[in-house]
């Protein structure tokens, strides 16, 4: 009997899906769209059918709502009227709106449309706020939007800057708002605190479905806690502006949470994502990273690197080749880069200020070869183990992305722009990144190994180019049965071959006798 009670409860709990389900579409076709506070939906929108919003039954002691809008990288537009008004809409990949209820409303409509030729699929979420909650953007002095809660992003090859307006107290239905330039007392809006957060995605993931269903856990105030880093806290006397490291193809989301110290309450504002590349552009676009040259050259390079981290100690001359082509390159790369229109397509405080930061990062680059200085032969495999297994990362990052390659890459950063000693240089750090440092230790501690094993019993170092010059002219000059030693000197060759070619532009003398015949 309790099965069959259980049989009957599922199949009425399937027909009470299949009905709602039908309701929402035929929403669609009516061209409206009924939301409820708390609920994510998820719906298409087209270019030539825009939709009405509409949320009944709105409760009395919310006091202002915060509808937010979602998609991958297609724009779509939410209005507080069926006209597009710059300061009453909004458009983008991630838009809100802030609306604030007057005494005894209950019902509130909004529109969405899209531009786009392609149809949109969307993610949307109303959230509901009391008087006691701050008001996340209604400071706004910046932006179109009277009261602004979304995050503005820019981004370039280096860095990544979001940008928000400050956020106000917040009062009762009817009431006026309270003044955003009064006065910076502990009764005005400077008290409030603005918490910054960021989240990756998962990475080599550039699909839809992931990036909506991870932006759900960074709307609400308790999600984003649970769910997010918090890199930093702005007071109101801070630039609200922050900063980060670009990782292009890595999925990113940032959201602001604005708190009331005094009152304990917080809100959230509309969270943003960026992958640092276009999903539009041909060449270089997320779903295509890199260009075919970058590849070619890391897998050469890695090549050589693997031959460095076994063999680079009895092979010396090709292991000078080896470090010294990288440390040009990184010398060279910096001032071409900085002088020339050629370009190529640890968050602590301190360290953002650059003189404090390049005198760390050489003291460090200096320290290791000083600690090793009584043992210089293991300084030189331990060397040729790490970087040497080291390119073969940097060649996996040309293919698959990963974010070990910002160990270098954050530094030619730091040197080529004046502006990243401001940016949060966070990265994601998943499974992908766990696979590859393992296969990094293994080869490094492999490539160590050996080279310490083969080495034993050898002399530190192979002999010197010039020793070995020197002793082998002594050996010529003293063996005069060597047939080196009948050679003539190479002065005398280059004058001898320097003859030789001046007589291939003589003139040829005439035949016949020139001097007076004797008598």
């Amino acid at each position: 009997m309790g099965l069959l009670q259980l049989l009957v409860l599922a199949v009425l709990a399937s027909e009470r899906r299949v009905a709602g389900a039908a309701e929402v579409f035929a929403n669609f076709s009516e061209g409206l769209i009924e939301f409820s506070v708390g609920k994510f939906r998820i719906f298409e929108l087209n270019r030539p059918f825009p939709e009405e919003a509409i949320l009944h039954h709105i409760s009395n002691n919310v006091t202002f709502l915060i509808f937010q809008i979602h998609s991958q990288y297609q724009n779509t537009t939410v209005s507080f009227s069926p006209t597009l008004l710059p300061n009453a809409s909004e458009t983008g990949t991630d838009s809100g709106l802030v609306f604030i209820l007057r005494p005894e409303q209950s019902t509130c409509t909004w529109y969405l449309e899209t531009s786009d030729t392609e149809p949109v699929q969307n993610m949307a979420i109303l959230l509901s706020y009391s008087e006691r909650d701050p008001i996340p953007g209604g400071c706004n002095l910046e932006f179109d939007l009277d009261i602004d809660p979304n995050i503005y992003l820019e981004y370039n090859f280096f860095e990544t800057t979001i940008k928000f307006a400050p956020a106000n107290l917040g009062y009762a239905r009817g009431a006026d708002p309270p003044s955003c330039d009064a006065g910076t007392d502990q009764d005005s809006r400077w008290r409030l605190q603005y918490d910054v957060y960021q989240y990756f995605l998962p990475e080599n993931d550039l699909t839809e479905d992931m990036v909506l269903m991870h932006l759900q856990r960074m709307v609400t105030v308790p999600q984003v806690k649970a769910n997010a880093l918090k890199v930093v806290t702005l007071t109101a006397n801070d630039k609200t502006s922050v900063s980060f490291s670009s990782l292009p193809g890595q999925g990113v989301i940032y959201n602001v949470i604005v708190w009331d110290p005094f009152l304990n309450t917080s809100a959230a504002y509309v969270p943003v994502h960026t992958y640092a590349c276009s999903f539009e552009a041909g060449e270089d676009s997320c779903a295509s990273l890199g260009r075919v040259s970058s590849k070619v050259f890391f897998t050469l390079f890695a090549l050589l690197g693997f031959f460095i981290c076994f063999f680079g100690h009895r092979f010396w001359k090709t292991e000078l080749f080896f470090i010294g082509f990288i440390i040009m390159g990184f010398f060279f790369y910096i001032p071409i880069t900085r002088l020339t229109p050629i370009k190529y397509d640890g968050n602590l405080k301190i360290f953002h200020d650059d003189g404090v930061f390049w005198v760390t990062f050489s003291c460090i680059a200096i320290l290791i070869p000083v600690v090793f200085m009584s043992c210089l032969r293991i300084l030189n495999i331990l060397t040729c183990g790490v970087i040497g297994s080291y390119s073969v990362v940097l060649a996996v990052d040309s293919y698959l992305s990963t974010s070990l390659s910002y160990i270098t890459l954050n530094v030619l950063k730091r040197a080529l722009n004046k502006d990243f000693c401001r940016a949060f240089t966070n990265v994601p750090f998943q499974t992908n990144d766990f696979i590859i440092l393992a296969v990094w230790g293994m080869l490094a501690v492999s490539g160590i190994t050996l080279q310490i094993r083969r080495e034993r019993g050898r002399p530190f170092f192979p002999p010197h180019p010039y020793k070995l010059w020197k002793q082998e002219r002594e050996r010529r000059v003293t063996n005069i049965l060597d047939p080196s030693y009948h050679i003539p000197p190479l002065r005398e060759r280059l004058y001898g071959r320097l003859t030789q070619i001046k007589e291939l532009f003589q003139k040829e003398q005439p035949a016949g006798e020139r001097t007076p015949l004797l008598l």
